[in-house]
């Protein structure tokens, strides 16, 4: 009895301590800390936020304080999905980074049909320029309705369907050109050939876009056989498509080869990397540098497709995993490049899902050539520089065609011994 006395005075006295404490802080204005449920909104918001913190190439976030910003938009009246994409999206712009994006469930759904199956609309692969901060086409893709409208690489796209495409995102613009077959798009074009000419508009018929990304043909026009595959997208099945290829061109007795990565915008980094080992039996084919500096690589150990002589067509349009290919090639010493200098993405996006169906493309990492070369911004110089004015899709890999005819010559005489496997 005793015992349960002093253990009930002692319980007390311990109570009456936290008590007063508590009376304590109350009474000198402190207060604990209270739980905060968020929001279905704040928690997509928080989730998008987290992500970039995680994964962002720039640690510093483009000189700013990402915990601020957390604050900053976590306080925002969002009252519903829309409201929380403009926020996210306008927390996204603080970064200065036209690939670091949201992207909404349509678009999400429309970027994996992209590098995986087909779409309809004009068939033009755009960036936003960094200086002009305009949109710009990339290029065309071959036979398709922008194409023959003579849009052509390098052209600023103005307005679509009257809209100023300067309050666009990327992803946004791409969704307007976007729409069913038969339908028409008027596109606001500024020439990349001319700055002093007047802009046109254009209106354009949508399509079905074919990503079957790759053509070949076999060139019997030299004492050698020449197999000609021009590679247009790195899709998912671009490896396959490529692999296919070259196999009925070995059959036929193809002798050498160029590969055209002329007006290719890139696509998946693996599929890149796939398509390297299939031309290049060993070296590494690029470094991948993350936010802390860390040097990661893709390499090459395996059996080729053949070691036949190997020229590349590249040109302004070449870009991002067409750079990777490239550049791997140029310096493993595999190939000799012909053309002009390539576009200059040396960037690396990673795709996160978020759980509405919605998703992120976050710029997680830079990379460099075999030979360690930053080419964002700057381009693959390549080994024989032959300028060109745009060609039509006909036109491409004939008479008229300046670069191929030079790659042929190349590939077919004894500097096409130096671009031979091994």
């Amino acid at each position: 009895m005793f015992n349960q006395v002093f253990s009930s005075a002692k319980y007390t006295a311990r109570l009456i301590v936290l008590l007063s404490f508590f009376w304590f802080i109350s009474a000198f204005g402190w207060y604990a800390p209270q739980a905060h449920a968020f929001t279905e909104e704040q928690k997509l918001l928080l989730q998008s936020w987290r992500i970039v913190n995680q994964s962002y190439i720039d640690e510093t976030f483009n000189h700013q304080n990402w915990w601020k910003m957390r604050e900053k938009y976590v306080k925002k009246p969002l009252r519903d999905r829309t409201e929380t994409y403009t926020a996210i999206e306008e927390m996204l712009a603080t970064l200065d980074d036209p690939f670091t994006r949201l992207l909404r469930p349509e678009q999400y759904r429309s970027l994996q049909v992209n590098t995986s199956g087909e779409l309809s609309g004009v068939g033009l692969q755009i960036n936003i320029n960094p200086q002009t901060k305009l949109i710009e086409v990339i290029s065309p893709l071959a036979g398709s309705p922008a194409e023959s409208a003579g849009i052509e690489p390098r052209d600023s796209i103005l307005e679509i369907d009257g809209e100023d495409t300067q309050k666009m995102t990327l992803d946004e613009a791409a969704a307007k050109m976007r729409g069913k077959i038969g339908t028409k798009v008027s596109i606001r074009v500024q020439s990349s050939q001319d700055k002093n000419a007047k802009p046109r508009t254009v209106s354009i018929v949508r399509d079905r876009i074919s990503l079957n990304p790759v053509y070949t043909a076999l060139d019997t026009s030299t004492e050698q056989k020449v197999g000609y595959v021009r590679l247009n997208q790195f899709s998912a099945n671009a490896a396959k498509e490529i692999a296919h290829g070259v196999s009925d061109l070995e059959k036929q007795g193809a002798q050498a080869y160029i590969l055209d990565l002329r007006n290719n915008p890139g696509g998946l980094l693996q599929a890149g990397v796939e398509i390297a080992r299939m031309w290049l039996d060993y070296g590494t084919i690029v470094y991948t540098v993350n936010r802390q500096g860390a040097l990661g690589s893709f390499d090459s150990n395996s059996e080729i497709l053949t070691e036949d002589p190997l020229v590349v067509l590249v040109n302004q349009g070449t870009a991002s995993a067409s750079e990777i290919l490239a550049g791997a090639l140029q310096d493993n010493e595999r190939a000799l490049l012909v053309g002009e200098k390539t576009f200059g993405k040396g960037l690396i996006q990673s795709l996160f899902e978020l759980p509405d169906g919605s998703g992120l493309a976050i710029t997680v990492a830079k990379y460099e050539t075999p030979n360690h070369t930053d080419i964002n911004k700057l381009g693959i110089m390549p080994d024989d520089v032959v300028s060109q004015k745009p060609i039509t899709y006909g036109q491409i890999a004939s008479d008229e065609d300046l670069q191929y005819q030079e790659a042929l010559k190349v590939v077919t005489s004894e500097n096409g011994v130096l671009a031979k496997a091994g």
